[in-house]
């Protein structure tokens, strides 16, 4: 038997305007992404959502973004690796501080959106990315969802930090092993979606677009918490995660969060 961590992002709210279920999520999921006031979220809404990962025993990582929220951190920002590391500094110290008063420590840190973009080739700015994880953590975690050798792995793993490779059930892969970005989020085939993870867990590949087999080395499956069916997705992951003889749990070996 093996296990393998489902996590999501999620705090994406921002005042009134909501966005996902985090309240029926979070007890599915085994860690969370939690933005952190750039591309969303806000004091409020990071408490409530630490409070509710807390109750569901969900591991808690920060979701830094580029200080974009009309464009939800989705639009590229140029900014100086400076820039990079005050912003994973200040964002993720912001969650770090309201985890502290819930008795619970960062679990991981996972770019968001275009932040997480031109992390892939920026390597000046992946340095600085992960030169703030290193300053925010005894043992770093991040997790990053395509091509290990892309700029921030390979920064990362420079420095010691363990990397959690991701697989991606409610976004397609191209042939070359990129994810297929999204312009706005849309239902996920639940039969697909239990296919793809069955095909990971038993052979360690993922169907392509173009229907050609990827190789893909993973620990964590990712559901976008904003997605109009994550919480079905979710349950029909579980479902054929133990059907195949495996169990949903949080990463054995990473930093624990309570």
């Amino acid at each position: 038997m093996r296990t393998i961590d489902i996590n999501s992002d999620l705090g994406e709210s921002f005042g009134n305007w909501r966005m996902g279920n985090d309240e029926a999520v979070i007890p599915e999921i085994t860690s969370a992404n939690v933005a952190c006031g750039f591309h969303a979220s806000d004091p409020v809404t990071m408490i409530r959502t630490v409070a509710l990962c807390k109750q569901s025993g969900v591991e808690v990582g920060s979701h830094p973004g580029l200080p974009d929220l009309l464009g939800f951190g989705r639009r590229p920002i140029r900014i100086t690796p400076d820039d990079c590391y005050a912003y994973v500094l200040y964002q993720t110290g912001a969650l770090q501080a309201v985890l502290a008063a819930e008795g619970m420590t960062l679990h991981h840190l996972k770019p968001h959106g275009a932040f997480y973009t031109i992390l892939r080739e920026d390597e000046p700015l992946a340095a600085a990315f992960c030169d703030a994880a290193v300053a925010l953590m005894p043992e770093p975690v991040v997790y990053w969802p395509e091509g290990p050798e892309l700029a921030l792995p390979r920064a990362a793993r420079e420095r010691g930090i363990r990397v959690v490779m991701e697989v991606y059930v409610d976004m397609d892969y191209a042939p070359d092993g990129s994810i297929v970005l999204q312009r706005e989020k849309h239902l996920t085939d639940l039969d697909k979606a239990s296919a793809q993870i069955r095909r990971f867990l038993d052979d360690g590949v993922v169907l392509a677009n173009d229907g050609s087999l990827i190789p893909l080395e993973a620990e964590s499956i990712c559901v976008h918490g904003d997605g109009p069916n994550a919480v079905e997705v979710i349950g029909a992951l579980r479902r054929a995660i133990s059907e195949s003889g495996n169990a949903v749990a949080p990463l054995a070996g990473a930093a624990s969060a309570r």
